[in-house]
Formats: structure tokens, sequence, C-alpha cells
């Protein structure tokens, strides 16, 4: 495909369309709680969405490899699931869970993507500071992202990071990455959150990118679910994730996906 640099005019319905994300998606977390199901959190979000004008982007989308297509407006991973977890009527979070929520919406022909891990009820530290850890890995990568770098460096620079945290080893996710975003949900370059500096495509102002780092608290092992969506660790321990959707300038990176 290549990498695609926006247009002026696109990337000014790309900052509209990151803000409406942001504030659906703030809306949803603030409705997290326990008793509430995943499947609540999935329609609140598309209804939202809809009431907007504009389309859930997750929604009956069939990424490369899948069997199906996604059955859901939201992805909601809850503790060991990494990514990509399907709501279910069935699914009640429970006090002292954590859960990834994550949407992409699709506004005027062009799509952004977001996501946050949310505590539910009364955490364990743990989990806070794995949570506080994935935030702030995204925000290390999000600097890196200066135009003029390569995808190598944010890479580099999350995994730094996370290398250098005391008391604590996580697991980097491996196997899934950050991506180019707008005209499609998926784009290149593929950034993951690890790897050498000075390596990999060239940041070009107009290019926008999702950044999304996924920490375990412990193997960075993953295994896929019989659903062929749900990723999860595979030694059963608790995974964080989070990401924004940025334009790569002349200068410092725009988060789009703010309100």
């Amino acid at each position: 495909m290549g990498i695609i640099i926006k247009t002026p005019e696109e990337i000014e319905i790309l900052r509209e369309c990151g803000r409406r994300l942001a504030t659906v998606l703030y809306k949803v977390r603030d409705m997290v709680a326990p008793g509430v199901s995943t499947y609540e959190l999935d329609k609140y979000a598309e209804k939202l969405i809809r009431e907007m004008g504009d389309e859930p982007a997750f929604l009956n989308y069939k990424p490369e490899g899948a069997s199906i297509p996604f059955p859901a407006t939201l992805c909601v991973s809850v503790n060991d699931e990494v990514v990509h977890g399907i709501p279910r009527k069935d699914h009640i979070l429970k006090d002292g869970d954590i859960v990834s929520i994550d949407l992409g919406v699709k506004h005027k022909g062009l799509f952004t993507d977001m996501a946050m891990t949310v505590p539910v009820g009364n955490v364990s530290e743990s989990d806070l500071k794995l949570i506080r850890t994935t935030e702030e890995a995204l925000h290390v990568g999000i600097d890196a992202a200066q135009g003029g770098n390569k995808t190598g460096d944010i890479g580099y620079a999350i995994e730094q990071f996370v290398r250098n945290q005391k008391g604590q080893k996580y697991g980097i996710v491996e196997v899934l990455a950050g991506h180019g975003v707008g005209k499609k949900i998926h784009e290149d370059p593929f950034i993951p959150n690890f790897g050498k500096a000075n390596t990999g495509a060239k940041l070009i102002p107009g290019m926008v990118i999702a950044i999304e780092p996924m920490l375990n608290n412990g193997t960075k092992v993953v295994t896929l679910d019989n659903d062929g969506y749900t990723f999860r660790t595979a030694d059963g321990k608790r995974s964080a994730h989070f990401e924004h959707t940025i334009l790569i300038t002349d200068g410092e990176p725009e988060i789009l996906t703010k309100i």
C-alpha cells in the first residue's frame, strides 16, 4: 500500500474525527464500573457515535487473515485479554478488574483510533502501576515521533522506558503494534513498541499514525482465542493498552484523539 501523506483538508477532517472519538471514549470510560457488562459498553459507544452522524470503524471490519468480520463497535479486553476482546452480555465487570477499551471512528470517510485501560472499582497497586506505566510509555513514544525521525525511534524509546522501570519487569507485546491510519483503519507503516533507533520508515510531516504500547505484567507471549480476535497473555497475567492517533509535523507531533 505504501505510506499515505494526508492533505491539509484531510488533516482537518481527522482533527475533528479524533476529537469526536476522544469525546465518545471518555464517556464510555466513565461508564466502566462493577456490574456493567462489556456488551453495555459496546452498545453505548455505538449509540454515541451514531448520534454524531458517524460510523463505528470496527463494526463489521474484516482485517487481513480474519475468518469473520469483527462483530462489535468497541474492543473490550479484560484482565489477561490484551486486545480485540469481543463484548458479551455475560461478561460482567467485577471490582478489581482492569479493562482496555479500544475504539475507532469513521468521520467523513476518514478514520482515527484510540484506546485506554481503565481500573474497575478498587484495583491493586500492581495493576495501577501497570496502567500508569503503559500510558507513560505511550507518551514517551509520541515524544519520539518527531518529523525526520524513524519508526524505530518510537519503538526504541518505548522499549528503553519500559526496561528501565524499577521493581517490575513488563513484557512488551511484539506481535501487535501501532500503524498508519486515516484513509483506512490500518495503513503502513508498522510501528513496533520495541526496536533499534534510526531504523524503519522515516516520519514525514503529513503522516498520521496510531501508537499503541501493550504491556503485560509477565511474559510478552500472547495467544489467540478460538474467536479469532481476542489476544491474551500466555501466562494469564494482566495486560494494559493505550493508544493515540497522532499527526507527524515539522516539530512536535500533534495528538488528534483529544478533546
